[in-house]
């Protein structure tokens, strides 16, 4: 059950962190620092689908921490690091672009959560807070920016269960965000054995689609880029690897993309990261 409790804590792929109900021991850690990249995408899910006007880079240093306060209640702290880019033209002949190439590295929204087991017998059901702060940049020329330029409440309901080598976990709830930005719903769940020894492998899919109750004004340059831009929605699935070095440490890697949505990359994310519990 503890290598297990440790599987559930390192799973993430892009810039969002374990929703798993999975809880730390009080006065147990948990951290991870993990590197994430959608690399040179042109296309963005639309209705129909649309280029960006360059090539666009999303890369994301991200730390993420847990801490048990009780058996039942842990503290979250994600801290996200973005490099962004726009690069050349993905139309050579465009004489009038509306954007610069540029590249910028600055925070991202920066999230704290709290997560409380509500029951936990042979299925674990938990709720979760998290607060994400208005803490990205803008970058008018470029269209760049690394995060939403709002605050988000995201309430979110966990269950998960543990089969011996095997688990199952899902999460729904909603993104709430300030600044006239339309709120989502999300919902997702994952399946995962332990193949090999001290490797695990998993299956994830990951559901999030606007209200579009929010009617923000987005600068034409920004809805170039496709960066944290309004009703954003997806339909992504993934696969997911963990190696166990020892009782403390451990690498994982992510691969995963959307298969529909809007205003979002047309384009895989890989993750690679790297975990250490206390």
């Amino acid at each position: 059950m503890k290598k297990f409790v440790v599987l559930i804590l390192i799973l993430t792929v892009s810039n969002a962190y374990s929703q798993s109900p999975w809880v730390q021991k009080k006065g147990k850690a948990y951290t991870q620092l993990s590197f994430t990249s959608i690399s040179g995408y042109t296309g963005l899910y639309g209705d129909p689908d649309y280029p960006t006007e360059r090539k666009i880079s999303d890369n994301t240093l991200q730390f993420f921490a847990e801490y048990g306060l009780t058996d039942k209640t842990s503290i979250l702290l994600n801290i996200p690091f973005k490099m962004v880019k726009a690069g050349d033209l993905t139309n050579a002949a465009n004489l009038t672009p509306i954007t610069q190439s540029g590249s910028e590295s600055s925070l991202g929204n920066i999230e704290v959560g709290i997560k409380h087991v509500f029951s936990q017998k042979k299925w674990i059901f938990s709720g979760q807070f998290n607060i994400e702060a208005n803490s990205g940049n803008s970058y008018a020329n470029s269209g760049l920016r690394t995060g939403y330029d709002a605050w988000s409440f995201t309430p979110m309901f966990l269950a998960g269960r543990s089969f011996g080598n095997t688990y199952v976990q899902g999460f729904l709830g909603t993104n709430i965000r300030t600044n006239n930005y339309s709120s989502n719903f999300k919902i997702g769940g994952e399946v995962g054995t332990k193949a090999f020894k001290n490797i695990w492998l998993i299956g994830f899919v990951d559901i999030s689609s606007s209200f579009k109750n929010g009617d923000v004004l987005i600068p034409a340059t920004n809805q170039q880029t496709g960066l944290y831009v309004n009703d954003q929605e997806y339909g992504a699935m993934g696969i997911k690897a963990i190696a166990e070095l020892n009782k403390n440490f451990g690498v994982n890697v992510g691969f995963g993309g959307a298969f529909s949505g809007n205003n979002v990359p047309k384009r895989a994310a890989i993750s690679f990261g790297l975990y250490h519990k206390f």
